[in-house]
């Protein structure tokens, strides 16, 4: 009898072993956890190779640009400037901590302690952008320094993720301060000023270093969206703006940049902003001048990015007090109610050829595109204001004032042709007259005798021109040889040139070529240019001395009287004549050109394109009538308080 089994006590029979519930879904979590890891662990493979081959490119050209800055010969007035955008980068040291703080309490609040991105900012912001229909940025400065200096503007994904990347790449290799530095000299804040310096003083007319606690903060809120915050565009600007400065403001105090206190009070009303005039960096004359100075820096080997881009400080010759004189005498003296009329004034330095003053026009601006004419660089017909070229070619042949020329009209010229006394002379037959008399009168056919009674009499004017300055290429176009009339100035001479000449006589006979650039330097403050005066003698002091004495006996007693200073002075008379379809005498252009010892000037009065006719179009529109009292109306000014040298 087979004995029964034990089995364990109190316990049920033992049964067979239980398998595990849901296999398939353990199974599936098990491999979707293996996807997950390996999906992270290519975004991350995949994060760093992006990383890696995104390169930080070249900044973008005109975001590296600097303004180039004319100034008058002083260095303070400003004369114009040269840009491809108004920026003038400065080290942020020069930018007060209160206006650091007002642009990060503005744009981006965790600026120091985010890596180029704010993770945080980006989320509230694409819940924001989601739930409601305001749209909100969460681009750190970082970012936006990124955007300007080295992307596109374009809104697409694969711009944001490169905006992404180069910021925590430029996170890397800059320090904050750098990435401030460059950004308050990159943003733009409106009005055409990009950067903190040229937006101090398009907005408060002052230097960055100089913004007051509102004032920075003022530009802090413009800068995120100047065409709405101007101020300057009426009511619902100013109140949009008082807004945000409140914004900006209490974010500084929530920050402990600025007392809360403080940021209240400064909070109840923006600063005051200055009515600035809002005018092209060409208009009025000085366009002409700073075309003038652009060509001689491009003659001096700068090139158009140096010139436009290189934040260089340029200081010329140019006298801001001269500079008024002339532009206050021009509008003075200028007849009221003709259209078409030109008229330009050149003033030069004797000795160093140092351009004073230059009026070439009105407004360069104003002028259609394509002919913004420099009255004063083309000139016009100098008449009889050439002669003391002549003058002088013939006291260099042995002639002296004392000797007798024919003013007799008309006179017989060579081959059966007569020329008639014109324009200043009034027209008179004078007979035989001595030299001098020839020149206080301004009688024509006693030069063309002069002229005549030389050995290639026209030819020696014209080197005796070229030799006082008046350039070669410009006096080529008298012909090969020159005709008889040359004494007469019957072919287009500029003004500015015609004042260098003079101011080869003012001298001495010591001629320097005409200049207007002074000094360059660059915006690291290297002295890049600096002009050394060339002088050289052309003619004796003696012929200079005799030049000028009949010169002076001009503005005395002879046709120059309107000329005259209260210091001695010399001149010449000079309109361009002809003769009418209907016949008597027309006039196409009249001029003055004098000079003191310490300056030579030229004053040119012409219409229309420069060949038509001022005569009917004004009556006595002669050299000794409104340019000279041109002349004598900048003269007076410009000598204003100087001591009168002799000649």
């Amino acid at each position: 009898m087979s004995e029964p089994q034990d089995t364990p006590s109190g316990g049920p029979p033992a049964g067979p072993t239980k398998q595990p519930r849901h296999p398939r879904l353990r199974k599936a979590l098990k491999w979707t956890g293996i996807g997950f890891l390996i999906s992270l662990l290519v975004l991350v493979a995949a994060f760093f190779i992006a990383y890696a081959a995104i390169d930080i490119p070249d900044p973008n050209a005109e975001f590296q640009t600097e303004t180039t800055v004319v100034y008058y010969s002083d260095g303070k007035h400003e004369l114009g400037t040269f840009a491809t955008q108004n920026r003038q980068a400065v080290e942020l040291s020069r930018v007060p901590e209160h206006v650091q703080a007002a642009v990060i309490a503005a744009e981006d609040q965790t600026f120091y302690d985010n890596s180029g991105l704010d993770v945080k900012g980006i989320i509230r912001a694409a819940w924001n952008n989601a739930s409601t229909d305001t749209t909100q940025g969460a681009s750190t400065i970082t970012q936006q320094y990124v955007k300007v200096l080295y992307l596109t503007q374009e809104r697409t994904w694969s711009r944001k993720v490169k905006e992404a990347f180069l910021s925590l790449k430029i996170q890397r290799e800059q320090s904050k301060s750098e990435i401030l530095q460059g950004y308050l000299n990159t943003i733009y804040f409106g009005r055409g000023a990009y950067g903190i310096q040229a937006a101090a003083q398009a907005y408060f007319e002052v230097d960055v270093e100089d913004l007051t606690v509102e004032q920075g903060a003022a530009l802090a809120a413009i800068l995120n969206s100047p065409a709405n915050y101007d101020p300057a565009e009426g009511r619902t600007a100013r109140e949009s703006l008082l807004s945000r400065y409140g914004y900006v403001l209490d974010s500084m105090a929530e920050l402990g940049t600025l007392d809360v206190d403080e940021a209240s009070l400064l909070g109840q009303r923006l600063p005051d902003f200055p009515t600035i005039e809002q005018t092209d960096r060409l208009g009025g004359p000085e366009g002409y001048i700073l075309e003038v100075v652009e060509d001689e820096l491009q003659a001096r080997n700068f090139t158009d990015a140096d010139i436009n881009g290189g934040g260089l400080s340029v200081i010329t010759t140019l006298d801001y007090d001269n500079q008024q004189a002339a532009e206050r005498a021009i509008a003075e003296q200028r007849p009221d109610g003709l259209k078409q009329l030109n008229i330009a004034l050149a003033s030069v330095e004797p000795g160093t050829g140092a351009l004073r003053a230059m009026y070439g026009g009105e407004d360069y601006v104003a002028q259609e595109k394509g002919s913004q004419l420099n009255w004063a660089t083309i000139g016009a017909q100098p008449g009889s204001s050439f002669k003391p070229f002549a003058l002088i070619a013939g006291l260099r042949d042995g002639f002296s004032l004392d000797d007798t020329v024919n003013g007799s009209s008309p006179y017989a010229l060579p081959g059966g042709d007569s020329i008639e006394n014109q324009g200043d002379s009034g027209g008179t037959s004078f007979g035989f007259v001595s030299l001098l008399y020839a020149t206080q009168q301004s009688i024509n056919t006693a030069y063309i005798d002069l002229a005549l009674q030389m050995k290639d009499g026209p030819q020696r004017i014209v080197e005796t021109a070229e030799d006082a300055g008046i350039p070669h290429k410009v006096m080529a176009a008298w012909g090969d040889p020159p005709a008889l009339v040359t004494p007469l100035g019957y072919e287009r001479v500029p003004t500015v040139d015609m004042a260098d000449g003079y101011a080869t006589i003012a001298a001495g006979g010591e001629q320097a070529d005409w200049f207007s650039v002074e000094k360059v330097t660059g915006s690291d403050g290297e002295v890049l240019y600096n002009h050394q005066v060339s002088a050289a003698r052309v003619f004796s002091s003696g012929i200079a001395a005799d030049v000028s004495y009949a010169l002076q006996q001009v503005v005395l007693s002879g046709t120059g009287t309107n000329a005259g200073l209260r210091c001695p002075a010399a001149g010449k008379t000079g309109t361009a004549t002809g003769t009418g379809a209907q016949g008597g005498e027309t006039v196409s252009s009249s001029w003055f050109v004098g000079y003191t010892p310490q300056l030579a000037t030229a004053v040119t009065y012409t219409r229309g394109d420069g060949n038509d006719q001022l005569s009917g179009y004004l009556p006595t529109f002669y050299g000794g009538d409104y340019p000279a009292r041109t002349w004598q109306a900048y003269m007076s000014s410009a000598l204003e308080g100087e001591n009168c040298i002799p000649f």
